[in-house]
């Protein structure tokens, strides 16, 4: 008789490595392994060589790099979402495209359960759970942080170890990093403590320290279409090319790291330092060009929306109705959202370098201090402002 199958969400990190032996310890299990790329920096044939050697019957290396910036990454940008005003949400927009390729794995090998390395404190348990259930809630979850006796991440070197599993990390070294194409995540260790100052030389990946960056300033020219990045310094990129670009032009000039102390979902505070280099160009492009195209009204909604677009990314409720029909919102009112941003960069800092958009609703003419012509006369400030002022006047004079 052939056993239940269970297939774990498998990066090689340390969490999932000490996985699989404890699933062969704790369970009568086939244990599938399934390594989705979104672009970590990983040699994928080591990841699934070593998920071998760990006691994985099978192991799926799906690339989703491509759906994951088009469909994921690059629908939060569109969308605005920034999580209490600096977390540009790369682990958030990644994790529902892992749960849906969870499922369709589990589907295909006709398995009865999910794993997940997931932390009881953290929110990926809750965003991986709640992607699963939303394509399939019948499947089980395991989810060994929230039953083995294992409470921190020494102890879970310890077991690695005693098992002779080599896992990417060390007591003195003993971040918990997840990197995709859109950004790196630092956590735990020294960064919990919120008297100090993160060591930069340490952390950073994907970034040059600031103080550390080019001497020169560079410009880079980023160009949109409807709202979607198509273009970098005039060259139409795929979008993975042109985040690769931009990631590797803002790290070189130290732009896009973020210190941020935020709410988690379970109710908790957590520290963590971000660099999301290409993503924060993105971001102030996208956000400038809205700016001279999108009228009073339509730009403070937007900025509602993108406050509710980013809790429920961060809140793993992706795969809801809300998300799509913010979706077609942020569709709509993108369809004059075509034109060019230029971007000044200089160890961390961006600034504006021009805009460029046929549809811009800036006119110098009108907005000039000078002559506007036959729309605007001075005179008509005089009627506007009588009318404007009438609720304050009648209330000065019921005092």
């Amino acid at each position: 008789m052939s056993k239940d199958k269970v297939v774990l969400a498998y990066s090689g990190g340390l969490d999932t490595s000490i996985i699989i032996p404890w699933l062969k310890e704790n369970y009568d299990l086939e244990v599938i392994a399934c390594c989705v790329n979104v672009g970590q920096e990983d040699d994928m044939e080591e990841v699934r060589k070593k998920a071998v050697e760990s006691g994985a019957t099978k192991v799926y290396v799906e690339d989703k790099r491509e759906e994951f910036v088009r469909d994921y990454a690059f629908r939060g940008l569109k969308a605005g979402a920034v999580y209490e005003h600096k977390y540009l949400l790369g682990t958030a927009f990644a994790r529902p495209l892992i749960a849906k390729t969870l499922v369709d794995v589990a589907h295909k090998e006709d398995a009865k359960y999910i794993c997940h390395g997931a932390t009881g404190k953290g929110n990926d348990q809750v965003r991986f759970e709640t992607g699963i259930a939303s394509f399939d809630p019948e499947l089980k979850i395991i989810a060994p942080w929230r039953m083995w006796d294992i409470s921190s991440r020494e102890d879970a070197i310890d077991y690695a170890n005693k098992h002779g599993i080599s896992v990417p990390v060390t007591k003195e070294k003993i971040y918990s990093r997840d990197q995709n194409l859109w950004h790196i995540s630092h956590e735990g260790g020294d960064i919990e403590d919120l008297t100090t100052e993160h060591q930069e030389d340490i952390l950073y990946l994907m970034t040059t320290s600031p103080e550390k960056a080019k001497n020169d300033p560079t410009y880079v020219e980023i160009s949109f279409e409807k709202g979607w990045p198509v273009k970098v310094d005039g060259k139409a990129l795929a979008p993975v090319e042109l985040l690769e670009t931009l990631n590797k032009i803002a790290g070189e000039n130290g732009v896009g790291i973020t210190d941020i102390v935020e709410n988690r979902i379970v109710g908790m505070k957590s520290r963590g330092i971000y660099e999301t280099p290409g993503g924060t160009l993105l971001m102030e492009a996208l956000n400038e060009l809205e700016c001279i195209i999108f009228d009073k009204d339509t730009l403070n909604f937007k900025k509602l929306v993108s406050q509710k677009y980013a809790d429920l990314t961060y809140s793993g409720q992706w795969f809801t109705p809300l998300r799509e029909a913010l979706d077609a919102f942020v569709d709509k009112v993108h369809e004059n959202a075509t034109g060019t941003i230029k971007l000044k960069l200089y160890k961390g800092n961006i600034k504006v370098a021009g805009r460029y958009s046929d549809y811009a609703l800036y006119s110098e003419k009108i907005s000039s201090f000078g002559d506007s012509g036959e729309l605007y006369s001075h005179k008509d400030a005089e009627g506007f402002i009588k009318l404007f002022s009438l609720p304050n006047k009648i209330r000065a004079s019921k005092k």
